[in-house]
């Protein structure tokens, strides 16, 4: 087959497993190259492409210096970037196709480095943690990765684990063979991301159907903690031609320890990159917890049973007025065409009047704030509306419309 996939494991703990999923690779035709991210051992039935000594001097610091790092965790952190900053620079050279990552808690620092490959470069992590009992974020970032179950420890070679490696040996020789990494738009195309929940599918809907009928094709991303980012992320590579951020609820959970937390650079990307986009506080009046873990200092506030998996909790008037502060603060930073719409009749859907979110004042609040710090030049409007309403969608589609007629006008007089 001609192709290289990076592996990425623990040599010391973990040789004797590698040495057999390496095998099992190339009978398949595909070349490897073996990665040690172990910090403390050396390898064990195995001699790795690149060993923990080379990643070390790569970045200028001995095996010595990253031992004595003040404790495991600053030793794994820094092995980790060195780790990642590998496989970029293997991939730039044009040297993999591909990356596994194998084992326990060291398949994490693994996982970090394969999540550097672009979506659509195949990706694998085998782990024992991958169970469904642990977060899988540390595992998948905002990327395309392939998880494994491995079922048993990885610890040995047994018929269960060489099974599951010949697996996925197979699993990847197919991506390779089969799969493509993602192209670049195609000139003339015209994709526009946009972000939706459950709460907004309706309008979000009807805004992609009238953006279809402009000639423009809607990409939907989910935003869950992860889908704002993924979107921020391939809108930041020139996927899209412009972003309707219609459902920003990610920057609330980091106020609460919600599930849905994108993090700090939510809403900052596009901006930055300036991106044209409309920009709606979809959602932004609650949180989201796993069914029965809602925190006990949030008992008093208003909950919706969204479905058996998932809680959502209101958002109350004092933190409703800080997200608004956040959300203009980071809009802000924005360097293209930019529009901010706020819906006055509800942010999601138990946000009606006979709902159990409905809260005008803790809403009005958030407008306050969004009207104080927003940047004068960022025009800003309200729209007597519900956000799910499907008439919202089409306004939002017509107001993308003339932004992007707008922006077009100005990229042509420069």
């Amino acid at each position: 087959m001609s192709k290289t996939v990076v592996i990425v494991a623990t040599l010391d703990t973990k040789g004797v497993e590698i040495a057999y999923l390496r095998d099992a690779l190339q009978r398949l035709g595909i070349d490897t190259l073996v990665v040690d991210s172990g910090v403390l051992g050396e390898p064990v039935g195995i001699v790795p492409d690149f060993s923990h000594e080379q990643l070390c001097q790569r970045s200028g610091i001995t095996l010595h210096e990253l031992q004595n790092a003040g404790s495991r965790g600053k030793a794994v952190a820094i092995m980790r970037r060195l780790v990642s900053e590998l496989v970029v620079d293997l991939f730039a050279e044009g040297r993999i196709s591909g990356g596994i990552s194998v084992g326990g808690v060291g398949s994490i620092m693994g996982a970090a480095a394969i999540q550097q490959l672009p979506l659509g470069v195949p990706k694998i992590v085998v782990a024992p943690t991958a169970s469904g009992h642990h977060e899988f974020g540390p595992y998948v970032g905002t990327k395309d990765v392939m998880v494994v179950h491995s079922v048993v420890d990885i610890l040995g070679l047994n018929e269960i684990s060489k099974t599951i490696f010949d697996n996925v040996a197979a699993a990847m020789y197919g991506l390779l063979a089969k799969g493509h990494p993602l192209d670049r738009p195609a000139p003339g195309a015209r994709y526009v991301a946009t972000t939706m929940l459950g709460n907004t599918t309706t309008a979000v809907g009807a805004m992609k159907d009238r953006l279809s009928e402009a000639g423009y094709e809607t990409v939907v991303f989910h935003s869950n903690g992860v889908g704002g980012p993924a979107m921020e992320e391939l809108a930041a590579s020139g996927q899209f031609v412009g972003v309707i951020d219609y459902t920003t609820n990610e920057i609330a959970d980091p106020l609460t320890g919600g599930i849905h937390d994108g993090g700090p650079h939510r809403l900052r990307t596009v901006g930055l990159h300036g991106i044209p986009q409309i920009v709606l506080p979809g959602c932004m009046d609650f949180s989201v917890f796993a069914a029965g873990n809602v925190p006990r200092l949030l008992g008093n506030r208003p909950v919706y049973d969204h479905n058996p998996e998932y809680t959502l909790v209101r958002t109350p008037l004092e933190e409703m007025h800080q997200l608004g502060e956040i959300f203009a603060r980071r809009l802000n930073e924005s360097t293209g065409p930019i529009r901010v719409l706020i819906p006055t009749r509800g942010l999601s859907i138990p946000s009606t009047p006979d709902g159990p979110f409905w809260d005008p004042e803790a809403d009005a609040a958030f407008l306050t704030a969004v009207r104080r710090v927003l940047r004068p030049d960022i025009p800003l409007e309200t729209i007597d509306l519900h956000i799910n309403d499907p008439e919202l969608g089409r306004y939002v589609a017509e107001l993308f419309l003339q932004v992007m007629t707008t922006a077009q006008a100005q990229e042509i007089c420069t």
